[in-house]
Parts: structure tokens; sequence; C-alpha cells
């Protein structure tokens, strides 16, 4: 790959030149090449020898004007002399404008050069036109510096056209021009807005270096061979909209000060994107990857709202904020947190200075709905504020590392002038939503941005119960009950699709032990059942004294078998002091044996029998309750 011409050099060329007008910084004078059969350049002819100079440039005619001073008449003239008469166009052969000063507006419009044409280290001081212009050959722009706009549109490039370390002080148009062999702008720099759009880059173009200071537009260009952006520095929008690449595309160590948009791209064969730092936004919403991509992005925003991809992705971020709804991938796609900075092939780092303003390098996921999860897999990504009622085949979806979700307000809240403590347990972003919409919503709950819908507790249901199995199928059955516990407290809030007995039946079982999850609950209300039972057989349960037996029997008259019956008194309901030591331990043990089913064989008046029964259906339960809550947060 050839190496960019250096700096134009204070010394004097190295072609035999005019030497007129010298300067105490140009102490050699005018560097304009001779002209053939004359001492000095083009600008310094005389009348009458440029004018016979002139008259003998033909249409096509090679011209060597390097180092030339050429005001806008100037040109002019040369232009005119190069006039095709058939096509009213210049049509010039082997150009070369080295080093050549352009005064005034330089306009090479519908020029064709039909061999290599040389502008390296030439000076536009004024506007560049070379619009519709065809170059046949090799274009040599390197170093040159353009002080006012260069209007490129729709010129045809069929060699190599090289503007390496050129300087674009103005804005650079290129819209529409076809490049159909190899583009090199290594190192140039756009202080103006650079236009691209619908440019056609039929071989490679390498922006290696390349600085825009403005605007850089490549909407709806095509790129056939490789686009190397490597090191690019972008300050202002960088639009890549609809553009095509079919080849590989190089952004790796490229800088985005401003938004990158690649909406509605084409990459066919890209392999890799990045690492790239964006200040702002990269959208790749509605972009299309054909081949297997690696996309490593250090950027404050991601969006991939429709993007397809066709093959196995993996993409790799810090800092983000990510919205992917309604994107589409066939084959397995991975969604990572990197947590050391990217490094490149080189060595360093990439320089994420723009983005320190943050709190930290945490990936936070903001959308999924409308994707099919079934090959998604989500490492080290923060879910607490992702929307996900509408993801299809959500219980097939992945989540590898420490992935996050919101959680319920901690803390003693007030609602309606009462305290209200929430279950700490995962929540949706969308349950958060939905409670913060309530009219006697407690603080804490967060409520959604203006232009996100609502969702009510019929769609966070399903979404809760294909997480729940998710998280099941992980084998991680702890992170699995908090989905459990979101599911039946939507089903419980429910009012359109759970009926009236259903829901008190769901209410029950929450008050009772958090559905089965909070073991403290049920244990809690166990406590209670049984303090209860006590207190009711102390004071009504127990007889006043224990029963005595007695024995009757019968002689029947001349003697025979003696029979006898035993029996026992009712027992009688106490008086006098019921809640003494010993008949609290009575009913200690009548309580015990309840809770394990079992009967103390205590003698108990008619109240206390049914106490019994009572609790012996009650507190077993409960202990049941707490026992599966204990082993759903502990199980495997």
């Amino acid at each position: 790959m050839p190496q960019p011409n250096p700096e134009p050099s204070p010394a004097p060329p190295s072609w035999p030149y005019c030497g007129q007008d010298p300067v105490p910084e140009r102490p050699f004078g005018c560097r304009g090449i001779h002209v053939s059969g004359y001492s000095v350049c083009l600008a310094h002819l005389a009348d009458a020898d440029r004018d016979a100079y002139l008259a003998r440039v033909v249409p096509g005619a090679d011209i060597d004007h390097r180092g030339t001073s050429f005001t806008e008449p100037l040109l002019g003239s040369l232009l005119s002399a190069l006039r095709d008469p058939a096509t009213r166009s210049p049509r010039i052969g082997f150009a070369r404008f080295d080093s050549a000063i352009f005064e005034g507006y330089a306009g090479f419009g519908s020029a064709t050069f039909e061999d290599n044409a040389g502008f390296g280290s030439a000076i536009f001081k004024g506007d560049a036109g070379l619009r519709w212009a065809t170059f046949k050959g090799n274009a040599e722009f390197r170093s040159a510096r353009f002080e006012g706009d260069a209007w490129f549109e729709s010129a045809t490039f069929e060699g190599d056209a090289w503007f390496w370390a050129a300087t674009f002080e103005g804005n650079a148009g290129f819209r529409s021009a076809t490049f159909k062999d190899n583009a090199g702008f290594k190192a140039a720099t756009f202080k103006g807005n650079a236009e691209f759009r619908s440019a056609r880059f039929e071989g490679d173009a390498w922006f290696w270096a390349t600085t825009f200071e403005d605007n850089a537009r490549f909407g709806s260009a095509t790129f056939k061979g490789d686009a190397g952006f490597r090191s690019s520095t972008f300050e202002g929008y960088a639009g890549f909209d609809s553009a095509t690449f079919q080849d590989s595309a190089g952004f790796r160590s490229a800088t985005f000060k401003d938004n990158a948009g690649f909406e509605s791209a084409t990459f066919e064969r890209a392999t890799v994107l990045g690492p790239l730092m964006c200040a702002k936004r990269v959208v790749l919403s509605w972009a299309v990857f054909g081949g297997p991509v690696t996309l490593s992005f250090a950027a404050y925003h991601v969006e991939c709202r429709w993007t397809r991809w066709s093959s196995m992705a993996e993409v790799r971020l810090r800092y983000a904020t990510v919205d992917f709804s309604h994107a589409v991938f066939e084959y397995p796609l991975t969604i990572a947190a990197e947590q050391e900075p990217f490094v490149l092939a080189e060595g360093p780092v990439v320089d994420e200075a723009p983005l320190a303003r943050l709190p930290d390098t945490t990936v936070r996921m903001m959308s999924l709905r409308g994707v099919d999860a079934a090959h998604l897999v989500l490492a080290d990504v923060d879910l607490s504020s992702c929307l996900l009622t509408g993801t299809v085949h959500l219980d097939q979806i992945r989540l590898e590392g420490a992935c996050s979700f919101a959680t319920t307000p901690s803390g003693t809240l007030w609602r309606g002038g009462r305290p209200v403590r929430f279950t700490r347990r995962r929540t949706l972003a969308e349950e958060h939503h939905w409670r913060a919409r309530q009219p006697t919503a407690a603080p804490g709950w967060t409520a959604a941005m203006p232009d996100v819908g609502h969702a009510g507790p019929a769609q966070l249901a399903p979404v809760y119960r294909a997480l729940r199995k998710a998280f099941e199928d992980g084998k991680y059955e702890p992170g699995a009950a908090d989905f459990y516990y979101g599911e039946m407290e939507m089903r419980r809030q429910d009012r359109t699709q759970t009926p009236r007995a259903e829901r008190g039946l769901l209410h029950g079982y929450w008050v009772l032990s958090g559905y089965g999850l909070r073991a403290s609950r049920a244990l809690g209300w166990l406590a209670a059942a049984m303090l209860v039972t006590i207190v009711l057989l102390m004071g009504f349960g127990l007889p006043q004294d224990s029963p005595k037996q007695e024995a009757t029997g019968t002689v029947p008259p001349g003697g025979g078998r003696v029979t006898f019956e035993i029996g026992k008194d009712d027992p009688r309901n106490p008086a006098g002091n019921r809640f003494t030591g010993e008949r609290f331990e009575k009913a200690l043990n009548v309580t015990l044996n309840s809770v394990v089913f079992r009967s103390s064989g205590q003698d108990l008046t008619t109240t206390g029998t049914y106490i019994e029964m009572a609790s012996r259906l009650a507190e077993p339960i409960l202990l049941g309750l707490a026992v599966l809550a204990i082993r759903n947060r502990v199980k495997r």
C-alpha cells in the first residue's frame, strides 16, 4: 500500500521552476514549472506567449503545471483550450497539478482526466468544483489542502483515488461519487461537513486516522471492498444510515464524539465492528448483519430496534443503555457487559474519557419487546428498567453472570396514613410502572416514561411465569421463587381474568405464607394460632378437675359371675382461676400435639374438643406452609 506524500517543503522544487517574485519566506521565488519552450511558468508568461501556448493545447493533451499559481481566469483559459467540442467539457490526458495553487474558484466540473491526475500538495484557496468529473487513471490528492468547499458530487474515479493527509477546511462533497478502485483518505482532515451520501466504493475504502471535525454523512453509500475507519475521529454526527458494507467494515478504535447512525445499514460480511467509543448514541436500528459478527462498543446508548441478525453474533458493551425492541435473530446472540476496557490489537486500551461522566460501566437493557428470546443470552446485564411484555419464548432466555432486576421499595413506607412494608423480591420494571399509576400507590415505585405503553397484571403474569421457568431450567430455584411470587401477585391483582373466588383464595394464600414462599410469615401465623389455641384451651377447653373413674357391680341372687361397669364423669366446665401453670402445661401439650396431627389424650370439655379439632386442621397447614417456604428458598 503506498504511503502518503510528506508535507510540502519550503525548499526549491525538483523540477525546473520559474523563480519569479521571490519573497523572504520563499527566496527562490515562484515554484511553477517551466512551460515547454519557455523559462517561466504559465502564470508568468507574457500575454502573447500564453496565447501562443494555449493555441497549441488540444483536448486530451498532457499538461504539466506543477507548482503554478492559477487565478480563476487563468484556469478558465486553460480549461477552455482543453474543452472537447463534442462534449463541451474539458478532456485532459496526463494532468500534473502537484503543489499548484488555485487562488479563486477551481472549476473542473465535468472534466475528463483520461490518464493519471496529480494534485498532490495542491492548495485550493477558493472552492474546488469537480462535480461530474471523471478520472480514468489514478487521482492523486495526497496532502492537498482545500481552504474553501470541495465538490466532487457524481465524480467518477476509475483508478485509485488518493486523498491521504488532505485537508478540507470547508465542506467536502462526494455525494454520488463512484470510486471504481481503491479510495484512500488516510490521515485526511475534514473541518467542514463531509458528504459521502450515495457514494459508491467498488474497491477498498481507507479512512484510517481520518478526522471529521463536523458532520460526516455516508448514508446510502455502498462499500464493496473493505471499509476501514480504524482510529478515525468523528467529532460531529456520523451517519451511515442505509449504507451497505459488502465486505468487512472496520471501525476499530474509532471515536465518535456525537451520535453514530447506522440505521438500515447492511453488513453482508462484517466479522468485527469495533471496539469503538461513542460519547452519545450508536444507532443500528433496521440494520442487517448477514454474517457472524462481534460488536464491541463503549457508548452512552446503543439502539438496535428492528435490527436483523442472520448469523451468530456477540455484542460486548460498556456503559451503554441498550434498546433491542423487535430485533430479529435467527441464531444465538449474546449481549454481554465487558468488565475491563477494550484492548486494541496494538496494545493500548480504548480511550473512554468522554464517558467518564457516567456513574459506572453497567450495561442497562431498556427493552426486549417483540424479541424472540429463544436464542438470546444475556451476561452481566442490568434488567431493572427492561420492558419485557411482548417478548416471545422468554422462558428459553439464558441469563448468565450477575443479571439484575428491579426490586420492591425498601423500608417502611406510608400509604393512606398507614405504614406498609413490601416483601423484598425481584420485580419487573413494568410492575413498577403499573403500581406507580395506582391512585393509592405507595412511594418508591418507579413511574414509566411518557412514551412507554402501559401493561397491567394480565400482561405481567405470563412474563413472570416465563422468567420463573427460565430460572428453574437454569437450576436457580431461589431466584425462580421471586418470579413465582410476582406471578401469583399479578394473578391476585388481576380483576379481568381471575375470578373473584380465586382472587379471594390467592389473597388468603398471600396473607398466610406469601404464596408459600415466606417462611417467617407462616411461622408467625403458626405461633399466633398456637397462642390462641393455648389461651382458648386454658379458658374454655380444659375441665375443672380430671374426671374420676367409678366401678359398679351386679351380683345376681344365688351367686354367679360378677360384671363390672367402669364409667367416667363428664368433664365439667372450668370455674375459678383458669390461667394457672398446670392448666398452661396441659394446654401447651394439646396444642403441640395438634400441630403434628396427634391427639394428646387429654380430657377436654365439649368446647375444648372443637378447639382441638380446629387447631389440628389449621396448625399443621401453617407448619407445612413454613416448611414449603424454607424448601423453596434453599432447594437446588
